[in-house]
């Protein structure tokens, strides 16, 4: 039986990681990155572009700290395009009738100004609805107690509800059947990608054999990212006393920067070493991702392997 939480014989570290999309994989390199999806019909649809990189171009991207919040940022509006793409395959027929309001729409800005209006608005969704849940609303609930809370008592309280939204939260969603099988497909990402690190050849045999859980995971990021909000808010509020729950709020939004980039530095260093303190900081993150990374089926391997072969650069540039 596969030791799930165990990390396999990694003769080599990579950088290349991946995201669960509809019914596929989307594999990213440091030079290019490949969308492979699995059809209705069973073929392949694959799609490749260069990596998107903002750091290239502005070098300071890649400093401790901001290259967290850069990497975050890049990760979700590639996410939401890929996410789009993989679902145009399984569209159906009242699916691709618009109501009159998009009609309304698309006539007054044309269809490519309209996709692109309805992607940013997405990815604002996107960005906006986690802050909300995670992070404001705890912090906004920490901050309707009794003004005579004491101050450990309020952060507690802020923190065992943040904690608890989040589990709650992963748990419901993967109960439903279509993220129950991305979930599957993030299972296979990962197995994918400890085989390559164990330099085994990329077949379907020797990838079934790795764990699902691996430590670079965006869900152990997210936990991070959670804890790390919880710590920073003890010592900020601790500092600088705010019982309103608005000013809460907002502080909290003020350092999600800050926190994003600090939980992103913690689990670059978590996810590159396996020294026995490495293995007990990242092991609740291992455990979270019971509800995110599920056992994949050989079909969903065989997209995260097309996937990989054509990432993985010739010169060797993606070696940690």
């Amino acid at each position: 039986m596969i030791n799930q939480t165990e990390m396999p014989i990694c003769k080599r570290k990579t950088t290349i990681g991946g995201q669960a999309i509809i019914e596929g994989i989307t594999m990213k390199g440091p030079k290019r990155t490949c969308v492979v999806v699995r059809k209705q019909n069973g073929k392949l649809s694959i799609k490749e572009r260069d990596t998107n990189n903002p750091a290239n171009k502005y070098p300071i991207l890649k400093l401790p700290i901001l290259r967290g919040a850069t990497s975050l940022f890049t990760a979700l509006k590639d996410g939401l395009d890929d996410i789009e793409y993989s679902s145009s395959f399984f569209e159906t027929e009242e699916d691709e009738k618009p109501s009159r309001f998009e009609a309304w729409l698309e006539s007054k800005l044309g269809s490519e100004k309209l996709e692109k209006l309805i992607m940013n608005f997405a990815m604002l969704i996107g960005i906006i609805i986690p802050v909300c849940l995670f992070m404001l609303l705890p912090s906004f609930i920490g901050g309707l107690l009794p003004e005579n809370t004491p101050i450990f008592l309020r952060n507690l309280t802020e923190s065992l509800l943040r904690i608890a939204i989040f589990l709650v939260f992963m748990w419901t969603i993967s109960h439903m059947k279509d993220i129950e099988r991305t979930f599957r497909y993030h299972g296979a990402e990962h197995k994918t990608i400890f085989c390559y690190e164990a330099e085994l050849p990329l077949t379907v045999e020797n990838v079934r054999k790795m764990p699902r859980f691996h430590p670079r995971c965006g869900t152990s990021f997210l936990f991070v990212l959670i804890i790390v909000a919880t710590l920073v808010s003890c010592v900020v509020f601790s500092i600088v006393e705010v019982t309103n729950p608005f000013l809460r709020a907002l502080t909290h939004l003020i350092l999600l920067p800050f926190v994003v980039g600090i939980s992103y530095e913690f689990n670059r260093y978590a996810g590159r070493h396996n020294n026995i303190i490495c293995r007990i900081l990242r092991w609740p993150g291992l455990m979270i991702q019971r509800l995110t990374v599920f056992e994949p089926d050989d079909s969903m391997i065989e997209v995260a392997i097309e996937g990989m072969k054509r990432v993985i650069p010739d010169d060797d540039s993606d070696n940690w």
